[in-house]
């Protein structure tokens, strides 16, 4: 529209540039023939009119055409337009007039012509424009779906056919190679986690059943059934850990079937389990039970969330209480322990990260913690401040 707006005035200005010359030829051959012969009659044809005025000859010149200025001037009369050219010499004022009526109907045709032409180019361009954006996109649309399969599917996909030797075709072809190295990934870890889980599983079974029997000796003495108690406890945890990690591993579902577990039956367990941590310790325990919650969850994973929040307030705390309560679908833990400052709160959940001067631990337990939680969608907040204690809330499922 601007190309055609624009080709429009110039072609306006050329030809108002033509008129002029036409007008000025006309006129300065008139000058030049009225010098050699006053009576030479002025130029007169269909569209242009000349005329002379002079001191002897006044009304040569038209009521309408006086007192215009020197040069090229445009005019109304009756409604009709004219160019007018007008000089004056020595001898006498000289004028040419053109109508412009013949112009007019010229520039309406021209303008209805351009208006046309633009308006079938645009067309024509926007047809031919979506036609190749379509052929250009259309592939990549093609391949964004076929990745988009990847976040659910783990089986080889042939990306790179049926698409031709261009930049989509070896993107294509990226993706497929980059895809084939996750299916790979995903392969080597689902094999390594369902064999180390099974591998363990016996030989830790297999432990936790003699630790049984042992303990079950009348006449094991004191130091040795304390052994038993911790290898026992061990053995239990390494099961714990092998089944939490092999269902983290394991990719998620809509059709998974559903565990439910009793929060406050775990909860107990978990207490009764680590009230050991407190042997020898002026520790109070309080554990106010408000609601019998049935959460959507598998009972051992819940058990390794609650075990790890509740022994690192066992072990943190030296002497005062330790409060946990149940209540709605909450779970508060509150104790009296040494706390902790704020870069160390900031870091408790990040792997690895341990006060390893204090409990000697390796910092894998919260991280797992974090990772569960997010598993399951739960929120947990902590806050904390040195030498006071700390206050962990877990928010589990809205309960059934």
């Amino acid at each position: 529209m601007a190309m055609g707006a624009m080709l429009y005035r110039l072609t306006i200005s050329l030809e108002e540039k033509l008129i002029e010359d036409t007008l000025s030829t006309e006129l300065e051959d008139y000058m030049n023939r009225y010098a050699k012969d006053p009576a030479s009659l002025p130029p007169s044809s269909t569209h242009i009119q000349g005329y002379v005025f002079t001191q002897n000859k006044p009304d040569t010149y038209p009521f309408n055409l006086q007192q215009l200025p020197e040069g090229l001037s445009h005019i109304l009369i009756e409604g009709t337009g004219y160019y007018v050219e007008q000089r004056t010499n020595d001898m006498a004022s000289f004028l040419v007039v053109y109508s412009d009526e013949l112009i007019k109907q010229r520039e309406e045709k021209y303008f209805g012509l351009l208006v046309s032409g633009v308006t079938l180019i645009t067309f024509l361009s926007s047809v031919l424009g979506f036609w190749l954006a379509n052929r250009v996109i259309s592939p990549v649309i093609r391949l964004a779906r076929q990745v988009s399969r990847i976040e659910n599917e783990f089986t080889p996909l042939k990306l790179e056919q049926g698409y031709p030797q261009d930049e989509v075709g070896e993107l294509a072809q990226a993706f497929e190679t980059s895809h084939q190295r996750l299916v790979e990934f995903n392969e080597r870890e689902r094999y390594f986690t369902a064999d180390v889980s099974h591998e363990l599983r016996t030989p830790l079974t297999v432990i936790e059943g003699a630790s049984e029997v042992l303990l079950s000796e009348e006449d094991l003495s004191e130091t040795h059934r304390k052994g038993v108690l911790r290898i026992s406890r061990a053995s239990k945890q390494i099961i714990r850990l092998s089944s939490a990690l092999l269902t983290l591993a394991r990719e998620k579902h809509d059709n998974d079937e559903v565990h439910h577990c009793a929060v406050n039956t775990v909860l107990k367990k978990v207490v009764d389990d680590h009230l050991y941590l407190l042997v020898r310790k002026p520790v109070e325990v309080d554990l106010n039970i408000l609601t019998e919650l049935v959460a959507p969850t598998n009972s051992e994973l819940l058990y390794i969330v609650l075990a790890n929040l509740i022994r690192n307030a066992f072990a943190y705390t030296k002497a005062g209480q330790v409060h946990i309560q149940l209540l709605d679908n909450r779970v508060i833990i509150e104790d009296t322990g040494t706390g902790m400052s704020e870069a160390q709160r900031l870091r408790m959940f990040d792997r690895y990260y341990s006060d390893n001067k204090s409990t000697g631990g390796q910092g894998i337990g919260l991280s797992l913690v974090k990772r569960i939680c997010q598993y399951y969608g739960w929120e947990i907040s902590v806050s904390s401040r040195k030498r006071q204690g700390t206050i962990v809330e877990l928010l589990l499922a809205p309960p059934f």
